[in-house]
């Protein structure tokens, strides 16, 4: 099968030529880079065309800065592969994990896979407790109208087969990406796994975007794609 791994970027220069390297070298045999960038305004944009134009398979380039689901939207139409792997752009979460987020997918067994933070035994970062608060509630929140059991519908490591995640119509363009794609895919009613994964989390100091209002659009977005109109 090939893999699709789709890399949203914003203002990621000290780790975006760090992480492709790494993607590079996951143990996958047939795999497909694609990055879209954000408009990224710290010389990331330099980074990509200088150093990492010959080392992925696609670079897009949005003329302005719209948001993780935006980017999101844009590298799953333009993604070729059977599986598409969503791999943020920091140093956050490791390929390392690929054969443990895929292994369901790779056996038949899922449609879509999630990563978490909170199960398993593999190492994470110890940071923010008001972060993994935060978390737990709005997936808690999510499984109420979802009736799912997952246990870390914020993290930004997920796979799907192709055709179930471009059968999807993403509206969000930031981080309420998350919660919309759990409740869409829930409601189509497709094989949902969920696996640990390592976490290397890092402060705002070193470049988390993340903010409490992203939060408040998450609890939104529960509600909208859980009680609203019925859209796939």
């Amino acid at each position: 099968m090939k893999v699709s791994i789709v890399i949203p970027c914003y203002n990621e220069k000290n780790t975006i030529e760090k992480i492709v390297e790494a993607v590079r070298s996951a143990p996958i045999e047939n795999k497909e880079i694609i990055i879209v960038d954000d408009c990224s305004g710290d010389g990331t944009g330099a980074v990509l065309k200088e150093k990492i134009s010959q080392m992925v398979d696609r670079i897009i380039y949005h003329p302005v800065n719209r948001g993780k689901g935006a980017a999101l939207r844009t590298g799953f139409a333009a993604a070729t592969g059977d599986i598409i792997l969503v791999q943020d752009a920091d140093l956050e979460y490791s390929p390392e994990d690929y054969p443990v987020l895929l292994g369901p997918l790779m056996s038949g067994k899922a449609d879509a896979v999630f990563g978490s933070r909170f199960m398993g035994g593999r190492p994470h970062r110890v940071l923010f407790f008001w972060h993994m608060a935060g978390n737990r509630l709005l997936t808690l929140f999510s499984n109420i109208f979802t009736n799912l059991n997952l246990t870390d519908i914020e993290a930004g490591y997920k796979a799907f087969k192709a055709p179930v995640i471009k059968s999807i119509q993403i509206e969000e363009d930031r981080f309420a990406v998350e919660p919309e794609i759990v409740a869409k895919l829930a409601r189509s009613g497709c094989r949902i796994y969920e696996v640990g994964i390592s976490y290397s989390g890092r402060t705002y100091a070193e470049g988390k975007k993340v903010s409490w209002k992203d939060g408040v659009r998450a609890i939104y977005a529960i509600l909208k794609y859980n009680l609203g109109r019925r859209r796939s």
